[in-house]
């Protein structure tokens, strides 16, 4: 599970000027696709790195659903990052630092609590979230 958020962590400091954040999408402990924010580099506010993977990961496996897939993002997927992963049917989500602020998996939405919906993936939060933490500290501060 570490290694796979190290590598979120090492593609979340490549991009100069970008929020550090880095996403892998992983099956069968293999990565399929991994990618960090690009929304500057791009123009392009949609361009945050779970949404990045997820559309590169569909592309690698010619799939439209990623149900046998996890994913390891380095922040609290927001409410936009969030709907996508729930849309891609994304088996279990492991994030690094809590967002207080944007975080839809626990701070602001809580919405896995109501299960309402046709797919929810299982959550698991806090890996390595000190080291992930620090990044975006740094970045912000």
């Amino acid at each position: 599970m570490n290694q796979h958020m190290k590598h979120a962590l090492s593609l979340a400091t490549e991009k100069s000027g970008e929020v550090p954040v880095g996403a892998v999408i992983v099956r069968d402990r293999e990565v399929i696709f991994a990618a960090s924010n690009s929304m500057i580099l791009e123009n392009n506010a949609i361009r945050h790195a779970e949404i990045n993977a997820i559309n590169g990961a569909m592309a690698t496996t010619r799939k439209t659903y990623l149900t046998d897939c996890d994913i390891y993002v380095t922040k609290e997927p927001c409410l936009m990052c969030f709907g996508a992963i729930m849309n891609a049917r994304i088996r279990r989500v492991y994030f690094g630092a809590y967002d207080v602020k944007y975080g839809a998996c626990d701070y602001i939405l809580s919405i896995m609590a109501k299960k309402k919906t046709n797919h929810y993936p299982e959550i698991y939060g806090g890996i390595m979230e000190n080291e992930c933490k620090k990044l975006l500290e740094d970045f912000f501060i």
